[in-house]
């Protein structure tokens, strides 16, 4: 099966999520149903950006592949080829992890 190709409209960003945390940092086993999403994952794919009041076109100042922080409500959950991925606006985004 072939897998779908998505590209991003505007300045939009598609990010999958980091795992989050299985342990706490004492240890503790943290089960599924108690993990809280984390809010840092990779940047899978951008947008060509958005345009200005003149039409002028934008650039999105992030690439393919750039670890990334964004808002806990951040972005619109969506699952493509049984991979759950975040669709957001660049502006969701706080900065870049490095």
């Amino acid at each position: 099966m072939a897998k779908t190709k998505f590209r991003p409209l505007h300045d939009r960003v598609v990010v999958k999520r980091t795992d989050a945390e299985e342990k706490t940092a004492g240890g503790i086993i943290i089960p599924d149903t108690a993990k809280e999403k984390p809010m840092q994952g990779q940047v899978v794919a951008v947008g060509p950006g958005g345009r200005d009041e003149a039409g002028k076109l934008i650039p999105i100042d992030l690439k393919a592949g750039d670890k990334v922080l964004f808002g806990k409500w951040s972005g619109t959950e969506v699952k493509l080829d049984g991979e759950e991925l975040l669709i957001m606006k660049e502006s969701d985004i706080m900065g870049v992890i490095s």
